[in-house]
């Protein structure tokens, strides 16, 4: 029993952590949110599922450009925002001299050039592939299962780059425990949605996140809270892109 309870109170702080859905008062435990991340998934599919249905109300009375821009207005409004404010920041410290410049720029509260220029094309992105959607619903599930999924890999595989912060209870308490119930999870619902198509997604998704870390290990020593939140953007963006482009 004491063990279902640990399993739905980490479930419940991967729903706070991860979205502004309200939860309730979960009581706050590192290692109980840490292992939180096998539920990453999980929280994706959640999401999904209200895009799906917004993208199904709305298209009965709005033309698609209106459709898609309410979606991508959704997707800000359920995550507070937090991973793209994580992708600005990892964009905009991509452009410091060396890796301690570089989480510097990443920490600072201030926005720079390049990281409202990464932002714009981001969202841009995103409104397009949602607008040439074009009854491809599944796409709307299996982006963000995909995304949250692959985060977790980076979790696991790379060094994290500063000593403290919440990304690193992540890192802390994320073991390949974690892992493969997230890879159930999320394989599990990919071909559930779309079948060995979405699985062969998945799994070219992945091994955009073996690059994305080797290449912030690079520059920046290893990844950080924000760098988890480009992972996640970029991985959204590519598995809609992707799934358009092969009509998968």
């Amino acid at each position: 029993m004491r063990f279902l309870v640990g399993l739905a109170l980490s479930f419940l702080l991967a729903v706070q952590n991860l979205t502004r859905l309200p939860v309730g008062n979960v009581p706050f435990e590192p290692a109980v949110l840490g292992r939180g991340a096998a539920f990453f998934p999980v929280v994706g599919f959640l999401l999904g599922g209200l895009s799906v249905g917004v993208y199904y109300l709305a298209g009965l009375i709005f033309p698609p450009l209106v459709v898609a821009a309410l979606l991508v207005a959704l997707g800000l409004l359920l995550t507070g925002g937090m991973h793209v404010d994580g992708f600005i920041d990892t964009v905009d410290g991509l452009g410091g001299r060396d890796a301690a410049r570089r989480l510097a720029i990443m920490r600072d509260s201030r926005v720079g050039a390049f990281g409202v220029m990464g932002g714009i094309t981001l969202l841009l992105l995103r409104f397009s592939l949602l607008a040439s959607l074009d009854g491809a619903w599944h796409l709307l599930l299996l982006a963000p299962v995909v995304s949250r999924w692959g985060m977790v890999w980076a979790i696991l595989l790379f060094p994290y780059a500063r000593p403290q912060g919440q990304g690193r209870i992540y890192k802390d308490y994320t073991t390949w425990r974690e892992t493969v119930a997230a890879t159930v999870f999320a394989l599990g619902i990919a071909f559930l949605i779309r079948g060995w198509a979405g699985l062969c997604l998945a799994l070219a998704a992945l091994m955009l996140v073996l690059f994305m870390g080797a290449f912030f290990k690079q520059h920046l020593g290893g990844l950080t809270g924000d760098t988890y939140g480009a992972v996640n953007e970029v991985l959204e963006v590519f598995v809609l892109a992707v799934g358009l482009a092969v009509r998968c």
